[in-house]
């Protein structure tokens, strides 16, 4: 399952998640983003009930994106209790992506 991060449950489900949390932050202007969406929407399904992944839209969630620093998109970050422990910025392969969930699980 693909979740939505928002201002509203950013913190309850990415920050006091109990397993990994992988946010792929976004624009629905991005052509690299387009790219990765087909990628993090199968790695939602693989890693479900193990990891937790999903979008968090740079346009609409100004204030998350201002908090972690994202310049560029997209960007995925991985956060382990609450803290961020891997950050990718641009699009990756999918066998990329996937090496860097195996490592904080």
């Amino acid at each position: 399952m693909e979740y939505k991060f928002t201002t509203e449950n950013f913190d309850r489900e990415v920050l006091e998640s109990d397993i990994p949390v992988l946010v792929d932050f976004y624009a629905d202007w991005c052509g690299p983003c387009k790219m990765m969406a087909p990628v993090v929407e199968q790695l939602a399904g693989e890693y479900d009930g193990r990891v937790k992944i999903g979008k968090c839209n740079i346009d609409e969630e100004e204030a998350i994106r201002a908090k972690y620093g994202v310049m560029s998109i997209p960007t995925m970050k991985i956060f382990v209790g609450g803290e961020e422990k891997v950050s990718l910025v641009g699009a990756t392969s999918k066998d990329a992506l996937e090496e860097k969930i195996k490592e904080v699980l």
